[in-house]
């Protein structure tokens, strides 16, 4: 008998800590009655053997995720063996709140050798309802699943997911939806000016490709815009290892809009954050000063290791995971060091220290033996901070399947010089 395992996850797009609070998990867990096969037992709420999060606030599983595929231009998506989606990703643009509902379909075809059935399309949002194909699809069939965003809750940009729990996949799979509604129906040059590559106009320079795991890809797609009065060709040059674009149509034509796809592949030299750029040639003409800043998480990926190989890993578990420098001067600089045990079996292996704060440097961060003790120290240069608190968020990428991610803090506050 087939068991599937639904698990709520908490994804931190960007870490959110309030001072004094080492971490809750609110993971909101709702789903609707599932429709399941005869031979199939459905476990809800079934959680990874370890928490999420330890005593400490750090990671302390490696939970088991739904696949998020990476958006491939006009081509199919494979999300797994004997499925195929024609896009994972439909973005509705720009549009005013007197448009009314938004819909679209996403196309699912069964390309194994066995009845394919859609069991459930849970909606991440009561702004959006879902329908799909109830009968299971024979082998070469296709099915739909139908979304509408209901266009009620007034002007903002929106971007929803839905989570696919298919009969032969033992993970669930994640669509999205996204747009931007407004008041009012807007230009070209409104929606697309805020850069510009010659008569190439792009909402922002800087994008996220999301985040990926050792051995995979991560991307994404948004529109571009021609606006000018004739067709133009859009090519790259610059771009970056393991970066690659697409746009689609090329040439573009005059005052329209076109999808821009753009990938990221893994590599063992990267880990943690990382910046991928391009710079975008315009009808012949480079514009550098429009270079894509492309973002980029990799962490290692434990999918295969067996149990008997994660027995025998690190297991770093850290004293503290916050640590307070006071109040000092703005210009002052801060010491503070992390430490830990490793009590695992393997050597511990920290193959990146990541911070988004400014004027934040750590020391080489050594591998630690089984049982050895461990350090991870950090300097904060607080130069030209305003007076008030100064918190550091820092994330560890390490070997360890209990613990691939690591968060550490330092709180304070820091005062103006006399």
């Amino acid at each position: 008998m087939r068991r599937i395992g639904i698990i709520a996850l908490a994804v931190l797009a960007g870490a959110c800590f309030h001072r004094g609070h080492k971490g809750t998990e609110d993971p909101g867990v709702g789903a609707d009655t599932l429709q399941i096969a005869p031979d199939t037992t459905l476990i809800i709420g079934e959680a990874p053997e370890d928490e999420i999060l330890d005593e400490n606030g750090n990671i302390s599983a490696d939970p088991v995720v739904a696949e998020v595929p990476v958006p491939k231009g006009n081509e199919p998506v494979r999300v797994g063996e004997g499925v195929e989606f024609d896009k994972v990703l439909h973005d509705f643009g720009d549009f005013a709140e007197s448009d009314g509902p938004k819909t679209c379909t996403f196309h699912v075809k069964n390309t194994g050798k066995e009845p394919l059935a859609i069991y459930e399309v849970i909606t991440s949002c009561g702004c959006t309802d879902a329908t799909w194909t109830k009968e299971p699809l024979q082998p070469g069939k296709t099915g739909k699943i139908t979304v509408t965003y209901k266009n009620e809750d007034g002007p903002y940009p929106f971007d929803k997911t839905l989570t696919v729990y298919l009969s032969s996949l033992s993970k669930s799979v994640t669509l999205r939806i996204r747009g931007n509604v407004h008041e009012r129906k807007q230009s070209l040059e409104e929606n697309y000016g805020a850069v510009r590559a010659g008569v190439l106009g792009l909402k922002s320079r800087e994008l996220n490709a999301g985040n990926m795991e050792q051995g995979h890809e991560t991307g994404d797609q948004v529109y571009i815009a021609n606006l000018g009065r004739k067709s133009v060709s859009v090519s790259f040059k610059d771009v970056s290892d393991g970066l690659a674009l697409s746009v689609s149509p090329n040439p573009i034509p005059a005052r329209s809009t076109a999808t821009l796809t753009f990938s990221v592949k893994s590599s063992r030299e990267r880990w943690g954050k990382n910046i991928y750029s391009a710079t975008p040639v315009v009808g012949g003409t480079a514009y550098p000063a429009a270079a894509l800043s492309i973002r980029a998480v990799t962490k290692e990926d434990f999918s295969t290791w067996t149990d008997a190989e994660k027995e025998q890993a690190s297991l770093p578990m850290f004293d503290d995971s916050t640590l307070s420098y006071g109040t000092v001067e703005a210009g002052e600089k801060v010491t503070k060091t992390f430490t830990f045990i490793n009590k695992g079996k393997g050597v511990f292996v920290c193959h990146k220290a990541d911070t988004e704060t400014p004027g934040v440097t750590f020391a080489p961060i050594k591998d630690v033996a089984p049982g050895g003790k461990g350090t991870v120290t950090v300097t904060f240069d607080t130069t030209g901070l305003p007076p008030g608190d100064h918190d550091v968020y820092m994330t560890l990428i390490t070997n360890s399947p209990t613990r691939p991610l690591i968060s550490l803090f330092m709180i304070g506050s820091v005062t103006s010089q006399p």
